[in-house]
């Protein structure tokens, strides 16, 4: 599946959530998600920023996630999707 979206694996484990970047995903710690339910109100050009930065922790990841935002489509509206994704989880 192309495109950036969180998923919930479950309750009480060590990563209860994950980041997909296309085919790839990345394990989102608890304390990352808090953050960045926190700043879910931000500007989509903002909290693409902060997104970017938690769960980005190598040059690498960052480029995917801008490179998948790229290929996806609109970055504006998917990032604001994500954001009333995090709401949720």
């Amino acid at each position: 599946m192309k495109g950036l979206r969180f998923e919930r694996l479950g309750r009480d484990r060590h990563y209860n959530i994950i980041f997909h970047i296309g085919s790839s995903y990345v394990p989102v710690s608890d304390e990352t998600l808090d953050e960045l339910k926190a700043q879910t109100l931000l500007s989509s050009e903002r909290f693409l920023e902060l997104l970017v930065d938690k769960i980005g922790y190598s040059s690498y990841l960052k480029d995917q996630i801008r490179a998948e935002l790229q290929i996806a489509g609109d970055p504006m509206t998917q990032i604001t999707v994500l954001q009333g994704a995090i709401r949720e989880l």
